[in-house]
């Protein structure tokens, strides 16, 4: 019989905490809703969201 030696355990996970400062996090917002680049997101958002919408099925009318 072959003996099995046991899988190496893994390294314990280390989690560091990050501080932001939120006036400084707002003031970014800021700005980055002031910029064109921005604006043009949005734009790009509406139109592909138009893509994605369900179209509703149109009836023509019966003629008489």
């Amino acid at each position: 019989m072959s003996a099995h030696t046991p899988a190496p355990t893994p390294a314990p996970i280390v989690l560091t905490e990050v501080r932001y400062s939120l006036p400084e996090m707002l003031r970014e917002i800021q700005v980055e809703r002031a910029a064109s680049s921005f604006t043009m997101e949005k734009l790009d958002q509406m139109e592909i969201g138009k893509l994605f919408k369900t179209k509703s099925t149109r009836r023509a009318k019966s003629k008489k």
